[in-house]
């Protein structure tokens, strides 16, 4: 009896054990790049649920095939772990993205302003058209940007906002009459309102060195519907998929206030519609109210509990604290002006919400972009670290443009790491302009952080200011040019092809330190991608172009081209009907 039952668990465990074994999943013919040093390279993948199985042979992974398994031929493409943007703006900007037209990758300002004059004739009374980052002049043909009576030709009486990097942005004489802008308005502090010989607005917004005045007006603009929005991020979230992103770190960002600006992707999320992992950092809003802020999340949030949807495991959840921890630390990172010197009152300010969140245990990220900035964060960060230690406690620098190699030993000592962002691929050439060539071969000094062994991650800082392409960003990183072509990093400071991808995968979760991520290998998570080109052979060039055919996020397709379409989601119309998404789309071919 005893060995009888013994032989009927034995069988009942294979029988479980080559249950679980058999595919949900299977990709074949494909050039798999796993990133797993133990099998570095596969022509096929089995998934079971949102799990790799196995990466290998075409001949192995097929004996996983059960009648039910969803059969994909990958045709020969590259195939790739799923790119994680460990610093993007995607709870923002998927609320606005139908609102905007992209001149991300334009290539001529003449084709810009048509675009411009075309969604103008399209755009409804009580909206506005709007640009708002991605571009610069460098990417032009022409090499400049447009003048303001352009773009007012261009748009007529139809309201238009259009932001440049950091720096400035401009409104059309439509814009300005829309928000009752006259000789006697007021500029905000470190800001300017430019005036022509009469004392009136001329359009032109700009930042000295603060973008408050730029944003502030930002938000001033119309909003859309709540079922507009929905679509919005939903259109968004599609176009990242479709670009080879599986998982986003949203860094916050002004204007957007918890709880009350996150209830489109908590509605989504609930639904089971959130196409990609997606954990967020709260970001403090009001200069003074910063620790009032904090207290008051610590309380609201849990960060090791949060709750699940029932649908998925794309986390979507509040990982920590900042970008913007306190007001008094933010060093603009508009290279058009000098850089400016922190208020005397940073330490005290910051020192106060850290030793909250160290406490409390909650990680956090700092926004900085020059080294005497982070000099003076360190300070604070020590000295907190002796009173609260921060114990493994994950936290790190967004940014670090130009760190010094005393300063990354600190950060090291302290357990921290570093998120970087091709900012520099937009704005080298106004980087160069105002500290010099030399100042920009290591900005950021990327090659001497991974020679310390520092967690590093690879981000965009999309939408405002760089593009949300990770493409722009692998291209930057790998080859040390800006958009325009200018070669502002040394190329001795760059990284090569593979390193560059680690860093926008399993190396950027090394940051929150996560494991089971960003590797397709046995148990980790099912995020891949299908190229459409092969980002280890194609040109230089030929990179910034590189798109997802395919991708797979949680185990489940999201994004397909027109060679998957029987195994991708269809796509969703967007709405509403004048949006520029719906003709231009985003990223610009």
């Amino acid at each position: 009896m005893k060995l009888s039952q013994s032989l009927l668990i034995a069988s009942l465990f294979m029988s479980t054990f080559g249950f679980a074994q058999k595919a949900d999943i299977i990709i074949t013919n494909g050039k798999v790049t796993t990133l797993d040093a133990k099998n570095p390279e596969a022509q096929a993948v089995a998934i079971s649920g949102n799990k790799i199985i196995k990466a290998g042979s075409n001949s192995d992974i097929l004996k996983l095939k059960t009648n039910s398994t969803k059969l994909i031929d990958a045709k020969g493409n590259r195939v790739v772990p799923g790119l994680f943007d460990s610093h993007i703006h995607v709870i923002r900007g998927g609320r606005f993205y139908n609102t905007e037209l992209r001149w991300d990758g334009v290539k001529s300002l003449k084709t810009a302003l048509q675009m411009l004059k075309e969604q103008a004739a399209r755009t409804p009374k009580g909206q506005w058209v709007r640009v708002v980052g991605g571009w610069n002049e460098y990417q032009f043909e022409e090499k400049r940007l447009p003048t303001l009576a352009e773009i007012n030709e261009a748009t007529g009486d139809v309201p238009t906002f259009i932001l440049y990097l950091y720096g400035k942005a401009w409104l059309n004489k439509a814009g300005i009459k829309e928000l009752k802008m006259n000789g006697d308005t007021p500029n905000p502090p470190q800001g300017l309102i430019e005036k022509d010989s009469n004392g009136d607005p001329t359009g032109l917004l700009v930042a000295e060195p603060n973008a408050f005045i730029l944003y502030s007006t930002l938000a001033k603009l119309p909003e859309l519907s709540h079922d507009e929005k929905i679509n919005s991020t939903l259109q968004y979230m599609t176009e990242l998929n479709r670009l080879g992103v599986t998982s986003a770190m949203d860094a916050g960002g002004g204007f957007q206030n918890f709880p009350d600006d996150y209830g489109i992707t908590d509605e989504l999320d609930k639904a089971g519609k959130i196409t990609l992992r997606l954990p967020y950092f709260l970001f403090a809003q009001k200069k003074g109210t910063e620790m009032a802020d904090y207290t008051k999340w610590t309380g609201m949030v849990e960060i090791e509990n949060h709750a699940h949807n029932g649908h998925n495991e794309i986390e979507y959840k509040v990982e920590g604290g900042g970008e913007n921890v306190v007001a008094d630390a933010a060093d603009f990172e508009n290279f058009l002006f000098p850089r400016p010197e922190l208020p005397a009152t940073m330490e005290g300010s910051m020192k106060e919400v850290l030793s909250l969140l160290v406490k409390k245990r909650w990680p956090f990220r700092i926004h900085a972009t020059y080294n005497e900035s982070i000099s003076r964060d360190l300070d604070v960060i020590e000295q907190v670290n002796k009173e609260t230690p921060l114990n493994g406690l994950v936290w790190f620098f967004d940014h670090a443009e130009t760190i010094s190699e005393d300063n990354m030993k600190r950060i090291k000592a302290l357990g921290g790491g570093i998120a970087i962002q091709h900012r520099m691929a937009f704005q080298g050439e106004s980087f160069i302009h105002r500290y010099g060539k030399k100042a920009a071969l290591a900005a950021p000094p990327v090659k001497k952080m991974l020679e310390m062994g520092l967690p590093v991650g690879l981000g965009t800082d999309g939408t405002r200011v760089a593009t949300y392409n990770p493409w722009i960003s692998l291209y930057w990183v790998t080859t040390g040019k800006t958009v325009g072509g200018t070669q502002v990093m040394a190329k001795e400071n760059t990284v090569d092809r593979k390193t560059a991808l680690e860093l926008y995968t399993y190396r950027g979760y090394d940051l929150i330190k996560e494991a089971n991520k960003g590797k397709i290998a046995k148990d980790y998570f099912a995020d891949l991608i299908i190229l459409d080109r092969d980002y280890f052979t194609v040109s230089d060039e030929e990179v910034k172009s590189i798109v997802s055919k395919l991708t797979i996020v949680d185990g489940k397709v999201v994004y397909g081209d027109k060679d998957y379409q029987t195994v991708s989601p269809a796509a969703l119309p967007v709405i509403p009907a004048w949006s520029p998404v719906k003709y231009f789309g985003g990223y610009q071919k």
